[in-house]
């Protein structure tokens, strides 16, 4: 794993997490409790989880009408019997930490389109940094995953994404869920429309 430019903090997180301010974009941590992490991934998503380093946390949704209904709004959450998490785990794929700093990249491009993204050639090598300080975070055990296999070639996040698993209330979403020993992490983009 190359070393990011910047040291690891809050402030470093905070900086690189803003990439995600133009989408709508859930970003959040939370503590890894046991075994079945299922179960602490759907904390997350409900906001009952408390971020451990207490760093910025991304939740566009937080205080609308849509969550007195459903707090972990706008995901489905794994549900709690071994049937349901299973089909639900079914929807994710893991990832080779090789390819995380462009699925970050991807999730915080316009229409999730890295090729459709007029931004990106004057923004790649920074945005590319920033994946790697949030990357950083994760110790070299941790497992990722993703509900889309990347365009093309498998993993290319870098090509057109055709397909994904939606695990929200929305037709499209993609994301990246991390699991180490300490904790569970969600950088989730939605696309609405």
């Amino acid at each position: 794993m190359s070393c990011p430019s910047m040291p690891l903090d809050a402030d470093s997180w905070r900086s690189a997490v803003e990439m995600y301010d133009r989408r709508y974009t859930f970003v959040s941590v939370g503590p890894r409790t046991g075994d079945d992490w299922l179960h602490d991934v759907a904390s997350v998503m409900r906001g009952e989880s408390v971020e451990p380093r207490s760093w910025r946390t991304i939740d566009p949704d937080e205080g609308e009408e849509e969550r007195e209904d459903d707090p972990a709004f706008p995901f489905v959450t794994p549900p709690a019997d071994e049937e349901g998490s299973t089909e639900w785990q079914s929807r994710l794929r893991e990832v080779p930490r090789s390819s995380v700093v462009r699925l970050l990249v991807l999730l915080a491009t316009l229409d999730l389109d890295v090729s459709r993204d007029p931004r990106l050639p004057e923004r790649l090598a920074e945005m590319e940094e920033h994946a790697r300080v949030i990357l950083s975070r994760c110790p070299d055990r941790t497992q990722f995953f993703t509900n889309t296999w990347g365009g093309g070639a498998a993993f290319d996040f870098y090509q057109r994404i055709s397909s994904c698993s939606p695990l929200s209330r929305y037709p499209w979403d993609l994301g990246l869920l991390w699991v180490s020993d300490e904790e569970v992490g969600l950088i989730w983009s939605f696309d609405p429309r």
